[in-house]
């Protein structure tokens, strides 16, 4: 899509605001950073969703869940027949 696009009526407040929580230093960058990032909060929001779902139906044991330290020798170690 390269195809320019022009958008009457943005809010400049916003857009000068969002630029300076972003970090970026152009309109274009700005727009850019920001979709990417709408995009990417949404998918950890279903994401986060999607585990909420799981834990409520029974299937997700937050128990398994270790607790920081490396599990790597327990990962490597087939389970005993």
């Amino acid at each position: 899509m390269s195809d320019k696009l022009f958008i009457d009526g943005i809010d400049e407040e916003a857009l000068d605001e969002a630029g300076r929580l972003l970090g970026t230093t152009t309109r274009k960058a700005t727009v850019n950073t920001a979709l990417r990032e709408v995009v990417a909060i949404r998918r950890r929001a279903t994401a986060l969703a999607e585990l909420y779902a799981l834990y409520d139906e029974g299937h997700l044991d937050l128990d398994a869940i270790p607790d920081g330290k490396p599990r790597t020798e327990e990962l490597r170690t087939p389970p005993a027949s």
